[in-house]
């Protein structure tokens, strides 16, 4: 039975997609759900699974193609790899055959090779009568081609070896650009172009916190079933506590008009392998101290494995990131549009400070605060940052709410 195996259905937000890497090669035996092919699109990997314990039976989309939402990007045959493997003695006569005449030549003699070899040799210029298949019954695949094409670079040892390189040779590699960073840089850019942006800085104590984690971590992630408790968690909560205050720090800009928020979606900068992601606290201001741990570990964790989905990074009233994880001591962070203002955290350092006229060295952090000086005004920015500052430093404040 052949099924057609599609692209995932994208969100409105997406429009298409490439084909990023083929995890299977066609013949090759695949179980139900094991992972084939990764669909790159804009903000997320996707991954599409076996339907049916099978195989791949033809490639339609090569890596690199872009397809769109629901298009065919191959066929799968279900229970080729049992077939094969039932086979048995039926197979016996055909091999014997075989050494008269290869099994992936057709009656007239053109070898047989499946649309993606076709498509490459074509490319390179290969010829695919001298190209030894390696694919199910002798058909040529993708890979024999490719390795067909540098087979003349491979075949004369004599001349590689007189190429020498020359020390403090400069080597350099070029490679494309993934669909998620150029989106990255696109965002990034447009930020920086289209936005009055705006950076304002202050300092903040992070003694009292550090010792109310040090007092209660143990019994917090008692009680808690496991969740630990960290320095995130503070800033969300003192940031929700902050924007109640300053709902402009909230709002948005579209296009003549503005659009303030009667919740706070907190978006959390986490660095994957593939690059920045902000995935979103859906309604934080409803959350305690363990829930906002737990959500952001969650988070984390699934961006770093490219288990994120697309709705979970859509949205936003409010970025924070945190450069301190990296050792980054002090820097200005970039909008994310449609969003007014984002919260840069940084790296903790003890610093000489003078307390009641005395000098002290406590755990101090800089904070930045970046915001759309088209609808936030310096004083509403500095009262928000201050308003983060003093609950941080004073974390009852965040309980009191004062």
């Amino acid at each position: 039975m052949t099924i057609e195996i599609k692209a995932p259905t994208f969100p409105e937000s997406v429009q298409d997609g490439t084909v990023a890497t083929w995890h299977k090669k066609p013949g090759e035996a695949v179980s139900r759900d094991e992972l084939i092919v990764d669909i790159e699109t804009d903000k997320v990997v996707l991954e599409v699974v076996a339907p049916a314990d099978g195989a791949i039976s033809e490639i339609i989309k090569d890596e690199g193609d872009t397809v769109l939402s629901n298009e065919v990007i191959a066929l799968f045959t279900e229970g080729a790899a049992g077939a094969e493997e039932g086979a048995g003695e039926a197979a016996a006569p055909a091999e014997e055959k075989a050494e008269e005449k290869p099994a992936a030549e057709a009656a007239g003699g053109e070898k047989i090779a499946m649309p993606s070899a076709k498509k490459m040799a074509a490319e390179k210029g290969v010829d695919l009568a001298g190209v030894e298949g390696t694919g199910k019954g002798g058909r040529v695949l993708k890979e024999d081609v490719m390795k067909a094409g540098t087979a003349p670079a491979a075949a004369a040892p004599a001349a590689a070896a007189q190429v020498t390189v020359a020390p403090g040779e400069r080597v350099e590699k070029r490679v494309p650009m993934t669909r998620m960073r150029k989106r990255i840089a696109e965002r990034l850019l447009d930020a920086s172009q289209s936005t009055a942006m705006l950076t304002t800085f202050n300092e903040v104590n992070m003694k009292p916190v550090m010792d109310l984690r040090k007092s209660y971590k143990d019994l917090f992630e008692k009680v808690h079933n496991g969740t630990r408790l960290g320095f995130m968690g503070f800033f969300v909560k003192a940031a929700v506590e902050a924007l109640k205050r300053y709902p402009a720090v909230n709002a948005s800009i579209d296009g003549d008009d503005i659009v303030y928020h009667g919740y706070q979606d907190i978006g959390v900068a986490v660095s994957s392998p593939k690059g920045l992601v902000v995935p979103i606290l859906r309604n934080a201001e409803n959350m305690g101290l363990a829930d906002m741990e737990n959500n952001i570990r969650d988070l984390g964790l699934r961006a770093r494995d490219g288990k994120l989905s697309i709705e979970e990074m859509t949205g936003g009233t409010f970025t924070i990131t945190n450069g301190g994880v990296f050792g980054s001591l002090l820097s200005t962070p970039i909008l994310n549009p449609p969003q007014t203002a984002i919260l840069g955290m940084h790296k903790i350092q003890e610093r000489p400070m003078a307390v009641d006229g005395k000098v002290e060295i406590l755990p101090m952090m800089y904070l930045a605060l970046s915001y759309d000086h088209r609808l936030i005004d310096g004083k509403e920015a500095v009262g928000f940052l201050v308003a983060i500052k003093e609950m941080i430093e004073d974390p009852a404040r965040i309980l009191l709410e004062v």
